[in-house]
């Protein structure tokens, strides 16, 4: 697989504050076509939300399928490379999202300096 995988930042950043994102992220979301989307950017964002960490005042699902990013479910070997990777990062969350990239050849469109320190490739 290839193309570019979105940091959960970034897909709220795209959905509701568009001017935060870089001139690249805002190129990769609008033009490319293998964008993919986490179960667990959806898990992260709906537990934030369930706990009042977050408000999402859209329809995030028809929000993602409108804009043809594609769904990346969370298979074995991606939790099996979580538990391979350094602690750099503590989130459970963004663990995954590294361990998903690095397994599935995928550039992590991420804002997250510390994403951008495991053995993977990302842009911002």
């Amino acid at each position: 697989m290839s193309g570019y995988l979105l940091d959960t930042q970034v897909i709220l950043w795209g959905a509701r504050e568009p001017t935060r994102l870089s001139r690249r992220a805002v190129e990769i979301l609008r033009s490319q076509s293998d964008v993919f989307v986490s179960a667990a950017s959806i898990w992260e964002i709906e537990t934030k939300r369930q706990i009042g960490k977050l408000t999402v005042d859209i329809d995030l699902t028809r929000y993602l399928r409108d804009h043809g990013f594609l769904e990346l479910p969370i298979a074995w070997p991606h939790a099996r490379e979580v538990g391979r990777l350094p602690l750099i990062h503590r989130d459970p969350f963004d663990r995954i999202l590294a361990a998903q990239a690095l397994v599935e050849n995928l550039v992590l469109v991420s804002a997250d300096r510390d994403l951008a320190r495991y053995p993977i490739r990302t842009v911002f």
